[in-house]
């Protein structure tokens, strides 16, 4: 199976010029079938789109004329490749040159949907519901692979075709930036897909991304209003809404501060709940089945 490797990129210059030879290194080697690399510069003003074109000419390169976020600019990547698997990678991300090899085996399993890559220094995500949220964390550093909570949208190979099916990326409930590939792991898990982690797949993150220059209380701000969000939507077990909506009251009157996260997602409810409807339909495994499948 072909890849094509996706790249999101928002005044991201200093980032494509130190990391993005690693991965025409990458690109090189046969192993890893990479069919492409595509940037989609969203918006930037930084003299990217200029550079790119000039100092890397084989990079297909798309441009949104302004900022749209990160879910819209890995959707145009998505819509507009290639390859039958897409790799997302972040621009701060560094793989090693036979990064794709033990993952794509993977998908010669129809029901295999994500392979999350490793992270150095991180494993896979677990994941259950405790006290009325979403609680993740990662799990035990291993050598086997293992079912992950999702899949990194700053480093994984996704099915383009369930991609597709699956709608991408939510930018509509998710944008910015932010719980957009928990939930689109998330989702597809609930339908029957697998989410996996593959440790021999090796790339480093130095998480100098856009978002890490933004306000750090704005950030956490979109960060808290879409794990509310995501709850809504794809939460569906009585058991668990009764209990977010019990840890949810408690949190307003404990935090009164908390009452600004909850109007910020309270503004996003409508697309919410309608979403809400399409994932209770087409969901085949209940949220319960989901967490058993990705405790620690």
């Amino acid at each position: 199976m072909e890849v094509s490797i996706v790249i999101p990129n928002y005044n991201g210059k200093e980032l494509i010029e130190k990391n993005l030879p690693h991965v025409l290194k990458a690109k090189k080697y046969p192993g890893n079938n990479i069919k492409e690399i595509i940037i989609v510069d969203d918006g930037s003003y930084d003299d990217s789109v200029n550079f790119i074109k000039k100092s890397f000419p084989e990079i297909r390169l798309i441009v949104h004329k302004k900022n749209r976020g990160f879910s819209c600019a890995v959707n145009t990547g998505a819509r507009m490749c290639k390859g039958d698997l897409i790799c997302l990678l972040n621009s701060d991300v560094v793989p090693e040159e036979k990064f794709l090899v033990n993952s794509l085996p993977h998908f010669k399993d129809k029901k295999v949907f994500a392979v999350s890559l490793r992270e150095r220094g991180y494993s896979w995500a677990t994941g259950n519901f405790l006290n009325g949220y979403l609680h993740h964390e990662q799990g035990a550093v291993s050598e086997k692979t293992h079912y992950s909570l999702w899949a990194s949208g700053g480093s994984a190979l996704f099915r383009r075709s369930t991609w597709m099916e699956l709608g991408g990326m939510d930018e509509k409930v998710y944008s910015p930036f932010y719980w957009e590939d928990i939930d689109l792991s998330y989702r597809a898990t609930k339908r029957g897909y697998d989410v996996l982690w593959e440790p021999g797949s090796i790339v480093d993150h130095k998480h100098e991304s856009t978002v890490s220059k933004l306000s750090k209380k704005y950030v956490q701000r979109i960060r808290e209003r879409n794990e509310l969000l995501f709850i809504w939507k794809n939460i569906h077990s009585k058991k668990f809404i009764r209990n977010h909506m019990e840890a949810l009251l408690k949190r307003i009157i404990t935090h009164p501060g908390y009452l600004v996260i909850f109007a910020m997602a309270l503004s996003k409810l409508g697309i919410t709940l309608k979403a809400r409807k399409k994932e209770i339909k087409e969901s085949k495994l209940s949220d319960e089945a989901v967490f058993q499948r990705v405790t620690a």
